[in-house]
Protein backbone atom coordinates (compact mmCIF):
# COMPACT_ATOMS: atom_id res chain seq x y z
CA UNK A 1 0.00 0.00 0.00
CA UNK A 2 1.36 3.80 -0.69
CA UNK A 3 -0.39 6.67 0.90
CA UNK A 4 0.46 10.34 0.64
CA UNK A 5 -0.53 12.11 3.56
CA UNK A 6 -1.35 16.04 3.55
CA UNK A 7 -2.04 17.67 6.80
CA UNK A 8 -4.94 20.22 6.14
CA UNK A 9 -7.09 22.86 6.99
CA UNK A 10 -9.70 21.72 5.52
CA UNK A 11 -10.59 19.50 2.51
CA UNK A 12 -13.55 18.58 0.77
CA UNK A 13 -14.32 16.04 -2.91
CA UNK A 14 -17.05 16.62 -5.41
CA UNK A 15 -18.38 13.78 -7.59
CA UNK A 16 -20.85 15.15 -10.23
CA UNK A 17 -20.57 18.83 -8.97
CA UNK A 18 -21.75 17.51 -5.66
CA UNK A 19 -19.72 17.63 -2.32
CA UNK A 20 -19.86 14.10 -1.07
CA UNK A 21 -17.06 14.21 1.44
CA UNK A 22 -15.93 17.14 3.45
CA UNK A 23 -13.62 17.53 6.76
CA UNK A 24 -12.25 20.60 8.67
CA UNK A 25 -8.46 20.73 10.32
CA UNK A 26 -7.24 17.00 10.14
CA UNK A 27 -5.19 14.78 7.05
CA UNK A 28 -6.07 13.91 3.42
CA UNK A 29 -4.86 10.18 2.98
CA UNK A 30 -4.79 9.39 -0.91
CA UNK A 31 -4.34 5.66 -1.07
CA UNK A 32 -3.14 3.12 -3.55
CA UNK A 33 -3.37 -0.54 -3.36
CA UNK A 34 -1.15 -2.74 -4.74
CA UNK A 35 -0.38 -6.02 -5.99
CA UNK A 36 -0.16 -8.65 -2.83
CA UNK A 37 -1.19 -6.35 -0.02
CA UNK A 38 -2.70 -7.40 2.80
CA UNK A 39 -5.01 -6.38 5.66
CA UNK A 40 -1.53 -6.32 7.48
CA UNK A 41 -0.36 -3.85 4.94
CA UNK A 42 -3.65 -2.46 5.98
CA UNK A 43 -3.04 -1.90 9.68
CA UNK A 44 0.09 -1.37 9.92
CA UNK A 45 -0.37 1.89 7.99
CA UNK A 46 -3.32 2.83 9.83
CA UNK A 47 -1.95 2.44 13.33
CA UNK A 48 1.06 4.63 11.86
CA UNK A 49 -0.94 7.43 10.08
CA UNK A 50 -2.74 7.23 13.99
CA UNK A 51 0.75 7.76 15.83
CA UNK A 52 2.59 10.41 13.57
CA UNK A 53 3.21 13.07 15.26
CA UNK A 54 2.52 15.86 12.67
CA UNK A 55 0.36 18.45 14.81
CA UNK A 56 0.89 21.47 16.98
CA UNK A 57 -0.02 22.06 20.71
CA UNK A 58 -2.08 25.04 21.29
CA UNK A 59 0.43 28.38 21.39
CA UNK A 60 3.38 26.03 20.67
CA UNK A 61 6.53 26.73 17.68
CA UNK A 62 6.63 22.71 17.07
CA UNK A 63 4.57 20.70 14.86
CA UNK A 64 5.56 17.81 15.78
CA UNK A 65 3.72 17.13 18.90
CA UNK A 66 0.83 15.55 18.74
CA UNK A 67 -0.99 12.95 16.72
CA UNK A 68 -3.74 13.13 15.38
CA UNK A 69 -6.04 10.90 17.55
CA UNK A 70 -4.48 13.93 20.72
CA UNK A 71 -5.39 16.21 18.37
CA UNK A 72 -8.95 15.47 17.41
CA UNK A 73 -8.14 15.69 13.91
CA UNK A 74 -10.56 14.47 10.84
CA UNK A 75 -9.62 12.34 8.12
CA UNK A 76 -10.55 12.03 4.74
CA UNK A 77 -9.56 8.53 2.38
CA UNK A 78 -9.41 9.18 -1.27
CA UNK A 79 -8.59 5.82 -3.59
CA UNK A 80 -5.64 6.84 -5.75
CA UNK A 81 -4.40 4.09 -7.24
CA UNK A 82 -2.31 6.39 -10.14
CA UNK A 83 0.08 6.47 -7.04
CA UNK A 84 1.45 3.05 -8.44
CA UNK A 85 1.88 4.24 -11.78
CA UNK A 86 5.63 3.59 -13.39
CA UNK A 87 6.68 6.33 -15.62
CA UNK A 88 10.23 4.83 -16.18
CA UNK A 89 9.20 3.91 -19.81
CA UNK A 90 7.49 5.93 -22.95
CA UNK A 91 5.11 8.12 -22.12
CA UNK A 92 1.81 6.52 -21.11
CA UNK A 93 2.37 5.63 -17.00
CA UNK A 94 2.13 1.94 -16.52
CA UNK A 95 -0.47 0.89 -13.58
CA UNK A 96 1.36 -3.06 -13.17
CA UNK A 97 1.93 -2.86 -10.26
CA UNK A 98 -1.69 -1.79 -9.19
CA UNK A 99 -3.75 -3.97 -7.33
CA UNK A 100 -7.14 -5.58 -9.63
CA UNK A 101 -10.29 -3.33 -9.35
CA UNK A 102 -11.47 -5.88 -7.26
CA UNK A 103 -9.37 -6.67 -4.69
CA UNK A 104 -8.32 -2.73 -4.13
CA UNK A 105 -11.97 -2.19 -3.51
CA UNK A 106 -11.72 -4.81 -0.48
CA UNK A 107 -8.63 -3.70 0.48
CA UNK A 108 -9.93 -0.01 0.34
CA UNK A 109 -13.16 -1.07 2.68
CA UNK A 110 -10.98 -2.38 5.32
CA UNK A 111 -8.47 0.29 5.20
CA UNK A 112 -11.41 2.45 5.45
CA UNK A 113 -13.44 0.15 8.60
CA UNK A 114 -10.10 0.00 10.25
CA UNK A 115 -9.40 3.92 10.28
CA UNK A 116 -13.39 4.68 11.61
CA UNK A 117 -12.37 2.28 14.14
CA UNK A 118 -10.02 4.52 15.75
CA UNK A 119 -12.97 6.83 17.05
CA UNK A 120 -11.74 9.42 14.33
CA UNK A 121 -14.27 11.32 11.91
CA UNK A 122 -13.64 9.48 8.56
CA UNK A 123 -15.00 10.60 5.45
CA UNK A 124 -14.49 9.16 2.12
CA UNK A 125 -14.16 9.46 -1.64
CA UNK A 126 -16.26 7.33 -3.88
CA UNK A 127 -14.00 4.23 -5.48
CA UNK A 128 -13.95 4.49 -9.43
CA UNK A 129 -15.37 7.75 -9.66
CA UNK A 130 -14.32 10.91 -11.03
CA UNK A 131 -13.32 13.02 -8.20
CA UNK A 132 -12.41 16.67 -7.63
CA UNK A 133 -10.38 16.77 -4.47
CA UNK A 134 -9.63 20.03 -3.04
CA UNK A 135 -7.74 21.03 -0.46
CA UNK A 136 -5.87 23.65 1.96
CA UNK A 137 -2.26 21.99 2.75
CA UNK A 138 -1.02 23.16 6.23
CA UNK A 139 2.17 24.08 6.65
CA UNK A 140 2.72 22.46 3.92
CA UNK A 141 3.05 18.88 4.95
CA UNK A 142 3.00 16.09 2.81
CA UNK A 143 4.30 12.71 3.78
CA UNK A 144 4.71 9.19 1.51
CA UNK A 145 4.18 5.86 3.55
CA UNK A 146 4.31 2.66 2.13
CA UNK A 147 3.53 -0.77 4.11
CA UNK A 148 6.39 -2.40 2.28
Amino acid sequence: MRIVLQKVKKAYVEVDNQTIAEIAEGVVLLLAIGKGDSERDAEYLVDKILKLRIFSDEGSESFMEKNIVDYGGSVLVVSQFTLYGDCTKGTRPSFTDSASAEDAKKMYAYFVRKMKESGLRVEVGEFQAHMEVELVNDGPVTLILESK
